[in-house]
């Protein structure tokens, strides 16, 4: 982290240094975007949530019925098993066993292509909102916008313009 803030904030001292004998810093316009703010607030952000949830929603149900499913399945051989005779009770716990490697398997399969498709719709996201920002800056006649600062006052701020514009196209 603190890496990344150096490595920024050299690179604007080192665009600073490069555009000042050209540019006098009362002429330089610098805005700023906040990403988090897109991908929190934006209706975009929100409908890819949504779709996202629903289609992913069969799938979690059935990983839901699972757990549930083994669950009972773990509550009831602990109770049974005092009377079970040894040769049952190895084979229910290997049932027990297969049935949790099979929940695992499938869980792990459903968050890694949940992220897959989050990513995919946050890439997305991101691109369009990138569009959008070099759309302002050239309307607007900024010589830069950052997304990453410590501090940014209200009037350097562009994230409401970028908001308003992607929520505005599809």
């Amino acid at each position: 982290m603190r890496r990344t803030i150096w490595l920024a904030s050299s690179l604007v001292f080192c665009l600073f240094v490069s555009i000042a004998p050209a540019v006098r810093a009362d002429e330089l316009k610098i805005g700023f975007v906040s990403t988090e703010r897109i991908m929190r607030e934006s209706v975009a952000a929100k409908a890819a949530e949504a779709r996202l949830t629903q289609e992913f929603a069969k799938r979690d149900k059935e990983l839901q019925d699972l757990g549930a499913k083994l669950k009972a399945t773990a509550d009831k051989l602990d109770k049974d098993s005092p009377i079970l005779s040894e040769a049952d009770r190895a084979r229910q716990q290997r049932d027990l066993q297969e049935m949790d490697r099979e929940f695992q398997r499938r869980r792990r399969e459903f968050q890694e292509d949940l992220n897959q498709r989050k990513n995919e719709e946050l890439q997305s996201l991101l691109e369009r909102a990138q569009k959008i920002v070099r759309q302002i800056a050239e309307q607007e006649k900024y010589d830069v916008i950052l997304q990453d600062a410590v501090y940014v006052g209200p009037r350097a701020d562009v994230t409401d313009k970028v908001l308003k514009t992607l929520d505005g196209t599809k």
